[in-house]
């Protein structure tokens, strides 16, 4: 019989995910904070509790600081449309092929509800 010693069998990639991942194409406004007020328009590939993954047109850095507004249709959310704005790190860039869009996952830091106000939503 083989003897095993503790480094006979590679280490499996650590799971950094604590919360579970939602498939969900949602429509999301993003904005690099502090940069121009302009927002790029995405949609997310997958979200959970704490962070989402979505693709840019534009490169952005790991550490980024971003401003993300989600739209929730009323087929998720049973009741009517729910937008939530949140802020969030970038804690993962992938570096695409020349002329692909970048994938950006991002750590939900905080996040605050959107109200509508004589029909708009604030």
């Amino acid at each position: 019989m083989l003897a095993m010693g503790q480094n006979d069998m590679p280490d499996a990639p650590q799971e950094r995910r604590v919360m579970r991942r939602f498939d969900m194409r949602l429509p999301a406004a993003v904005r690099i904070t502090g940069d121009v007020p302009d927002q790029m328009l995405t949609e997310t590939m997958n979200v959970s509790a704490k962070g989402v993954f979505f693709y840019l047109d534009k490169p952005i850095a790991e550490g980024s600081s971003l401003e993300v507004t989600l739209t929730f249709p009323p087929h998720i959310t049973l009741t009517e449309t729910v937008r939530v704005r949140f802020a969030a790190k970038v804690v993962r860039v992938e570096n695409p092929l020349p002329m692909s869009r970048i994938g950006v996952a991002a750590v939900i830091e905080d996040y605050e509800f959107l109200k509508a106000i004589s029909g708009q939503i604030q």
